[in-house]
């Protein structure tokens, strides 16, 4: 052997067995070391656990009647005759929190007899997405939807084209409203922004994302916001026909050699009848770097992940993360950590789903990459993602796009048998309002459970699956009434169904 190939005998070595990590440009490699289980135990018993036919189990059975159905009352009352004005709103936030803040948008319009001009999407600091409202949604189903409740504009007349977003960004401007509080009522929007209207013929609200209230509304406001939400949102085409792949794909996994086709749309006609659908969960795995920091958990990548966790939150939060406070047990003795992949693979073993389980996987960049999925995916190898399942020639129109790429696992989340999140968020809320109102099953993590089991490393499988099964017995999916104080988009009954 030559001296060059001694020399590079343990690079290639090193190479080979390595986990790949993907790294953002704030994210080195050198955050996470080779990754180890921190619940070893339950990992290998997990492991061991039987495979069975366990699509004919009791998990996946539909939810049962409960005795509510959407509820969407038609509009009475037809428009008046002129509007008071332009209304203007900027959104920031990630994709559900926008999709809320639209709604929001169309109350407040109606509330105010305003024209809506369709909404702003900011550019989110965190995923540098600059899609606008049209690239994400089909405007024209919305405006047509809505004809009869408000007015809506795509583009401002042109004697108002000077009320831009860098407009308002350079000055103090009158036709701006900037201190419209967290959860305002209807009077507050009565009092200030109406005047405004009056006087100048638009008005501007930045920031406006929760800026409504979810009580003391008439009971067509509150109507209003659930026919935004559950039928004048949905995504551009393009997003709906990727997703439909995707879900065919699911389903009837023998096509997946059909998968480098860009001719998704024909494709989800073929091949039905051949063979018997398959069920499938969708996993909402909420867990990249931006929420890792801000959970202030320990994670278990050693001491340069705590470093460059700590730097991150100190950039974009300066020291206002208040968990930073309490200890790694603290916080999880209280459930509030987000499961890593691991343990979000362990509690759906222990659930009932074996390693025959379809198994989407919804996120963007999970913080530690592959090598974090790793222990997720020896449990459940037949986990997939949009990389997996479709081609780059099919993905290439939501590539790099944040807000897309979340709306086409929305959309998968809505056609699957199951759908699971790791952790509370916004998609989580969203997804669970949205099956919540076609009575589609939902697991919902006891986060209050977890944390504690997760903590006792002297915990048996038998007893952690036990404490699992029981502890999550009335959260598939059962109907909460919304209670004071409550989102209306994630507890949409009584305000958007009724008694069947």
């Amino acid at each position: 052997m030559s001296r060059l190939s001694v020399l590079l005998s343990p690079l290639i070595f090193l190479c080979l067995f390595t986990p790949f990590t993907h790294a953002s440009p704030s994210t080195t490699i050198s955050e996470w070391n080779v990754p180890k289980s921190r619940h070893l135990p339950l990992l290998r018993s997990a492991l061991q656990r039987e495979s069975f036919n366990g699509e004919e189990s009791d998990l996946w059975a539909p939810l049962a009647d409960q005795g509510w159905k959407p509820c969407l009352a038609s509009v009475n009352a037809p428009l008046p005759q002129k509007s008071e004005g332009y209304l203007q709103v900027f959104l920031d936030g990630g994709l559900n929190q926008q999709r809320m803040g639209i709604c929001d948008a169309v109350a407040v319009a109606k509330i105010l007899n305003a024209t809506l001009v369709i909404p702003h999407l900011e550019v989110n600091p965190v995923w540098q997405d600059s899609s606008s409202f049209m690239d994400i949604f089909d405007v024209d189903h919305f405006i047509n939807v809505l004809k009869d409740d408000i007015r809506i504009v795509k583009e401002l007349p042109e004697e108002f084209s000077w009320s831009t977003r860098e407009y308002y960004a350079t000055a103090i401007r009158a036709t701006r409203v900037k201190r419209a509080p967290v959860h305002a009522s209807a009077n507050w929007y009565l009092e200030n922004v109406l005047p405004v209207l009056e006087s100048y013929g638009i008005a501007a609200i930045s920031p406006f994302s929760h800026r409504l209230t979810f009580d003391n509304l008439p009971s067509e406001i509150q109507q209003l916001r659930c026919k935004v939400i559950f039928k004048a949102l949905v995504f551009v085409p393009h997003i709906r026909a990727l997703g439909d792949a995707l879900v065919h794909r699911l389903r009837y996994p023998k096509g997946q050699s059909q998968a480098m086709s860009t001719d998704y749309l024909r494709e989800t006609t073929d091949r039905i009848g051949e063979q018997k659908p398959r069920k499938f969960v969708v996993l909402h795995l909420r867990f990249d770097k931006d929420m890792a920091a801000h959970s202030a958990c320990d994670f278990g990548g050693g001491k340069a992940e705590k470093l460059a966790l700590a730097k991150y939150r100190q950039t974009i939060w300066q020291g206002r993360v208040l968990n930073s406070r309490f200890t790694d047990e603290e916080l999880r003795s209280q459930g509030r950590c987000p499961l890593t992949p691991e343990e979000i693979g362990l509690l759906l073993g222990a659930l009932g789903f074996d390693n025959n389980t379809r198994l989407y996987l919804a996120s963007h960049k999970v913080y530690g990459g592959e090598a974090k999925i790793s222990t997720l995916r020896e449990l459940f190898p037949l986990m997939e993602d949009k990389k997996s399942l479709a081609s780059s020639e099919e993905r290439v129109r939501i590539k790099g796009k944040a807000s897309s790429l979340a709306a086409v696992d929305y959309y998968v989340g809505m056609h699957s048998d199951i759908f699971i999140s790791a952790s509370p968020g916004n998609m989580h809320n969203a997804l669970v309002g949205h099956r919540t109102f076609k009575n589609m099953k939902t697991i919902r993590p006891n986060m209050g459970l977890l944390g504690p089991l997760f903590l006792n490393k002297s915990i048996t499988w038998s007893e952690f699956r036990q404490a699992v099964v029981e502890g999550h017995q009335n959260r598939h999916g059962q109907l909460r009434l919304r209670k004071p104080k409550q989102s209306i988009y994630t507890y949409p009954a009584p305000d958007c169904m009724c008694h069947a």
